[in-house]
Parts: C-alpha cells; sequence; structure tokens
C-alpha cells in the first residue's frame, strides 16, 4: 500500500494550467523528486499535497485515505505531513529544544524526550538551550529537519531545502537528512530544480515540464533512456548532429545511423553525450578505420580545451561544419588548432525526431 498516492491531480489560475493531470505513488522509506525547470509545477504540486492550495481536479490519498480533491480538504494539520523549505523558519525567540518541541503533543516529559533523542541523532544535543542566530547554516538546517520530524509525520515534503547552504556542506546536510528519514521509514517526496541532486538521493524521480510529469523512473533509467531530447539536454550537456532519413538510415559525417520506426524523409537529431565522444590522433590526414561499433570518424580542429577539475573538455570546430564537445577524465589539453578525429559509439547515441 503506497503511502502517498496523487491521482490525475491539476491545479488552474483562471486560464493558465500549471498543474496537468500528474499522478505518482510514494511507499514508506521511499524517496521521490519532482525535478524540472523553475515554473513547471513542482511547487504548486507540493502545496497541494501540503494542503495550502487546493486542487482543481484530482485526488490526493495517504494511507488509501482520501484527504484532497476539488470539493473535500482535510486541514493542513491533520494530514501528518511534515514540510522542510529553503527558509528554516526557525523562532527566533525559541532556543533549540522549543523549536523542536514546537509541533510536539504530549506530556513535557515526553516531548523532552522526542526532542533530545532527535537533537542526538544530528549531533546537537549540547546546543539544545542555543537560539537559532547562534547557530551555523548547517546546524539551523538539523534544527529545521528534526523539528519537521519530531511529530513523526508519514510523509516529508521538501522544496529545494539545501539550495541556501554551500556545495560542500549541502553535500553533507543532505546525506545526514536522508539517512535519518530512512530511519524513521518516511516518505519523501522532494523537488528540486538539479538533476544532480535528484540523482544522488532519490529512489524515483519525476521529470516535470509544462505542468505535466513526462518520465518517471529510477536515477540510472531516467538519465539512460531519457523520453526526448530536452528530457537528456537537461542532465547533462549534450551534442546533435542534424540528418534525413533515407528509408530507416541516416547518412551522415560519422557514418550511417539506423533509426527504425520513423517514417522515410523524417528530420532527426542524432543526440551523444560529451563523455561518449573518442578522440584519436591524426595520422597524416586520416582518421582511424571504421568500424560497426564506432562508425566512421570525422576530423575537426581543437577551438578550445580546458580542465574543470575531475575532466577536461575539448571543443572542436568540426570540418563538416558545427562544434562538437568531449570530456575527457584528468587533463587532457590540445593545442589549439591541432587536428584530431572524432568517433561516436552507436550505443551511446540517441534518434529523436527533431523538434
Amino acid at each position: 500500500m503506497p503511502r502517498l498516492e496523487v491521482k490525475n491531480l491539476s491545479r488552474s489560475f483562471g486560464k493558465l494550467c500549471v498543474v496537468d493531470g500528474i499522478s505518482f505513488k510514494i511507499n514508506s522509506g521511499q524517496v521521490t523528486c519532482l525535478l524540472g525547470p523553475s515554473g513547471c509545477g513542482k511547487s504548486t504540486s507540493l502545496r497541494m499535497i501540503a494542503g495550502v492550495e487546493k486542487p482543481s481536479s484530482g485526488q490526493i490519498f495517504v494511507d488509501n485515505e482520501l484527504i484532497s480533491d476539488q470539493h473535500y480538504q482535510v486541514p493542513a494539520e491533520a494530514r501528518s505531513i511534515g514540510l522542510m523549505f529553503q527558509d528554516f523558519a526557525l523562532f527566533p525567540h525559541l532556543n533549540v529544544q522549543q523549536n523542536v518541541c514546537f509541533g510536539l503533543a504530549g506530556a513535557k516529559e515526553y516531548q523532552k524526550e522526542r526532542s533530545q533523542a532527535l537533537l542526538e541523532k544530528v549531533g546537537l544535543s549540547h546546543l539544545a538551550l542555543q537560539y537559532p542566530h547562534s547557530l551555523s547554516g548547517g546546524e539551523q538546517q538539523r534544527v529545521a529537519l528534526i523539528r519537521a520530524l519530531a511529530p513523526k509525520p508519514k510523509i516529508m515534503l521538501m522544496d529545494e531545502p539545501f539550495s541556501g547552504l554551500d556545495d560542500r556542506l549541502r553535500d553533507e546536510i543532505r546525506d545526514e537528512t536522508f539517512q535519518l528519514l530512512k530511519l524513521e521509514d518516511t516518505a519523501v517526496l522532494m523537488v528540486t530544480h538539479d538533476p544532480q541532486e535528484a540523482m544522488k538521493v532519490a529512489d524515483e524521480i519525476a521529470l516535470m515540464r509544462n505542468g505535466k510529469i513526462l518520465q518517471k523512473g529510477a536515477p540510472y533509467n531516467i538519465y539512460n533512456t531519457p523520453v526526448d531530447q530536452k528530457a537528456l539536454q537537461f542532465f547533462s550537456d549534450a551534442n546533435a548532429i542534424q540528418a534525413i532519413l533515407k528509408g530507416s538510415l541516416a547518412e551522415t559525417p560519422f557514418g550511417q545511423f539506423f533509426a527504425p520506426g520513423l517514417s522515410d524523409g523524417s528530420k532527426i537529431d542524432i543526440v551523444f553525450r560529451p563523455q561518449h565522444v573518442r578522440i584519436d590522433f591524426d595520422r597524416n590526414g586520416k582518421g582511424p578505420s571504421p568500424t560497426v561499433a564506432q562508425g566512421v570518424a570525422a576530423r575537426g580542429v581543437v577551438k578550445r580545451a580546458r580542465f574543470i577539475g575531475n575532466e577536461s573538455l575539448v571543443e572542436f570546430d568540426m570540418d563538416f561544419g558545427g562544434t562538437i564537445k568531449a570530456s575527457v577524465p584528468n587533463v587532457f589539453l590540445p593545442n589549439l588548432g591541432l587536428p584530431l578525429w572524432l568517433t561516436i559509439p552507436r550505443d551511446k547515441c540517441y534518434i529523436f525526431p527533431r523538434q
């Protein structure tokens, strides 16, 4: 039984449809990310599930019980849903322990025990009597997390909660946060526009665009089987070459590409990531021999080469026109103007109808 289920959820403001018929399920202990660019409907979806926005149509269930549709709304405070946002929203006049206890019901002794147990889990028990202004950003984030967890919510909603932290601290706090959420067996729905973050934390990613969920699946599947060219480019840089099908074959400077299922004369984009481009040296004006796996080599000259930490990014002006980017592990900084030959492994290419 899913902990959270959303069925055909929509939200319109006048004639503008912001969320358009989205559906998904999340089980206990599962992390699902709503991923997409700004304005795609992620945060509005979260607000409807939280109970601060009313759906125009569709249904929301927690443990198979209806909590929201266009006619019926369970109050936000009665949904057993926790919230974490970019703004930590700690009460400045309350100390750390009082902040954690704020949403807790029950006897004072229980509140103290629960807050102390959570503070120990995140290593902040020594700061129980301190006030938010005296805490670092990372410490405030931890307090916000355990305050949301203190009432033992069934579901945690997270709207880009780590975006205000610097990179190194973000990774540390994020890992701690999801480890604790797993221990509590909490179903998690996180909103983010960062595909790298989504792939690091999610069990399932729901990719959104223009209010719709385009694709759902495990991070590996979403990354390696993108539904269209824009989906691929959302996760990484990409090169594209254009071609026209003759039968099921497309002739390109990199050789032939097989594209079954598309009609003769279709215009297509052949898309591939920079890390899959293979580079070979020029041999008196010749490149490597063609192979079935690699196709035909095409010549380019180095336009730009940059080292960016764990890899080098090299851009080529191709003899056939256009630019191709290739990424190479470690340091590879060829001289500008150096001719080199590029091939594209056929199993690393994606063929899409031209948009």
